[in-house]
């Protein structure tokens, strides 16, 4: 092969489309001929034809005029295809195609599956929640126990990882029932405690405050055992 023709072909500008259109077509309702054509007009637009016919399309496929006119129809009436104006240089106005309705409705694809898979993530972790209150009672929840922490979680707006929290300090405190884990749940709601990290210095200085509580009330008064050890009596007066 002749030297500049090979240079040529390595200078030629690469063909370039999001690797997401690729891989996410066919849940978009595209067939693979439909893929090609949008796949073809890129690359026409690359060229600087943004306005191929279904002769220059037939042209680099495997199907004829009529079946890339048709195509074409199906692509604009389904919205994965656009027509706009387009100014050139010049100020000439000429008929482009545009493949933006694609992009759009790719990064609405992708959204709802991204939402989709946060909602099923969260599902799983409400489940496992309602699994460790279980193995923590050692026994099935009952309706009750069930609605309430299903409250927590949507009325209240609780995360499950700090109704868990709530349950684990519950557990420590030696004070497992619901109503415990509820009053320590508004406790946090009423203190802004948002994150795990927070409930734990929280847990801290409670716990930290109720220790000097318990100090002063058990540590006798020193004049006081003075006094129950050497009752006043006026030796003098004997």
């Amino acid at each position: 092969m002749d030297e500049n023709i090979m240079l040529e072909l390595y200078m030629e500008s690469p063909f370039t489309m999001p690797s997401s259109f690729i891989k996410n077509y066919v849940q978009l309702g595209l067939s693979d001929q439909q893929m090609i054509v949008l796949m073809h007009i890129r690359q026409f637009a690359q060229e600087g034809n943004y306005f191929p016919t279904p002769t220059d399309l037939q042209q680099r496929m495997t199907i004829d005029q009529d079946q890339c006119a048709k195509i074409l129809k199906e692509l604009l009436k389904k919205g994965f295809l656009g027509i706009e104006e387009k100014q050139d240089a010049d100020g000439r106005l000429s008929e482009a195609f545009s493949l933006q309705p694609l992009y759009e409705k790719v990064i609405l694809y992708i959204n709802h599956q991204s939402v989709g898979k946060e909602k099923f993530s969260k599902q799983q972790e409400e489940g496992e929640l309602f699994r460790r209150f279980e193995e923590e009672f050692s026994r099935p929840l009952s309706p009750m126990e069930v609605e309430m922490i299903s409250m927590w979680l949507d009325q209240d707006k609780h995360e499950p990882k700090m109704v868990e929290a709530a349950l684990r300090e519950a557990v420590v405190s030696s004070k497992l029932n619901f109503r415990y884990i509820d009053r320590i749940l508004y406790d946090w709601k009423r203190n802004g405690i948002k994150s795990l990290q927070q409930a734990r210095e929280h847990g801290e200085r409670i716990r930290h405050h109720q220790q000097a509580k318990r100090a002063e009330t058990t540590i006798p008064d020193t004049e006081k055992q003075q006094k129950l050890r050497h009752p006043q009596y006026n030796w003098l007066k004997n």
